[in-house]
């Protein structure tokens, strides 16, 4: 049975890249969304095992749409592991309160994506 994982992310060639690595190298089902209302509504229609999610978007931030996920009973078990450019030593408290899975600093390697992903859940290939 293949997992499945939900990036959201507002620029397309981060989607692009994320899904190549992670069907290449994890066998991931890979769901797309490009902002935070798109993401709440596919995690909640598909239930994905893990969702990517972009904490800079325009409209709904990343942090908003965790929020929102967390607050629904049918979403708030998925979980979730940010991604993003700020992960400075200063940025770093900014993440603690945050019920996330893990933070994935942007760039990040395609290729060992289902790796990391895999390490956080506690799963294997």
């Amino acid at each position: 049975m293949s997992k499945c994982v939900l990036i959201v992310d507002d620029e397309e060639d981060v989607r692009a890249i994320a899904q190549m690595g992670l069907e290449m190298t994890g066998g991931w089902n890979v769901l797309i969304a490009s902002c935070g209302q798109e993401a709440l509504i596919m995690a909640e229609t598909n239930q994905p095992d893990v969702i990517l999610l972009d904490m800079m978007m325009p409209d709904m931030d990343g942090r908003a749409t965790l929020q929102q996920l967390k607050a629904c009973p049918r979403t708030q078990h998925i979980p979730v592991i940010l991604v993003t450019a700020k992960v400075q030593e200063s940025d770093r408290g900014n993440f603690t309160e945050l019920d996330v899975a893990a933070v994935f600093a942007k760039p990040f390697r395609p290729l060992k994506l289902a790796d990391q992903i895999n390490g956080v859940l506690g799963t294997s290939k």
